[in-house]
């Protein structure tokens, strides 16, 4: 097979596009997906709580390992929640961003 053949196949546009209603279930498929998003975002308050916790007392007991640790995290929780709040924007920017290369 010649170069200029294997440039043309990498080329190709298969012309698939994401298809609404394509296949049985996909209501299904949403619902379980934003009950893990919400299901994500009670655990990372549960986290968030208990980081805070860890960070007063190290703190109050002098434990700067303790406090270290409680204000990591505080951090990680709240980057957790906002990329857990952020998913569908996220997945929407890309996606409209991919259709965009040609």
């Amino acid at each position: 097979m010649y170069l200029a053949d294997q440039v043309i196949q990498l080329a190709y546009d298969p012309g698939i596009k994401p298809n609404e209603g394509g296949l049985p279930g996909l209501n299904v498929l949403k619902q379980v997906m934003g009950s893990i998003n919400l299901f994500g975002l009670v655990a990372v308050v549960g986290a968030l709580a208990v980081s805070a916790g860890v960070w007063a007392w190290g703190h109050h007991s002098g434990g700067h390992q303790a406090e270290a640790n409680g204000k990591k995290g505080v951090l990680v929780s709240a980057g957790a929640a906002l990329l857990l709040g952020a998913a569908n924007g996220v997945v929407a920017f890309f996606s409209t961003l991919g259709t965009q290369v040609h």
